[in-house]
């Protein structure tokens, strides 16, 4: 089955009742939604005005739902995963724990070079169109 993927772009309050999703809105003329917690795959909280229940956080983690919070320019700062559960992301997670500095050091160098050169590629290609 394919899961959901929930945005939250506006103040919300999230909360959980008999394993659905609750949303609240703070403006009296929403209605609240319901969402099966089953169904989804992750879950974005870009406002900053999101409020979310531990209760909530530990339903969607043990659903194998990921929760990713928004910084204030509204690009992605952190993600909730649960620890247990897949074998192969325990196994990817103790192979980057046991791995050597010089090693460590190539990859951040890699990632870093890559960003660059995508940024400059970005950057060419808007030049163009105007």
């Amino acid at each position: 089955m394919i899961k959901r993927t929930l945005f939250f772009g506006n103040p919300a309050y999230l909360s959980t009742k008999n394993e659905q999703l609750v949303v609240s809105f703070p403006e009296d003329t929403k209605k609240d939604k319901t969402i099966a917690i089953e169904d989804l795959g992750y879950v974005v909280l870009e406002h900053p005005q999101i409020t979310i229940t531990n209760g909530l956080l530990r339903k969607l983690v043990q659903n194998k739902t990921a929760v990713i919070t928004c910084d204030s320019q509204h690009l992605p700062c952190s993600l909730l995963q649960p620890l247990v559960g897949h074998s192969e992301q325990t196994e990817r997670i103790r192979h980057q724990l046991n791995a050597s500095l010089p090693l460590k050091k190539n990859l951040w160098q890699q990632t870093i070079t890559y960003k660059i050169n995508n940024q400059a590629n970005h950057l060419l290609q808007r030049q163009k169109k105007h």
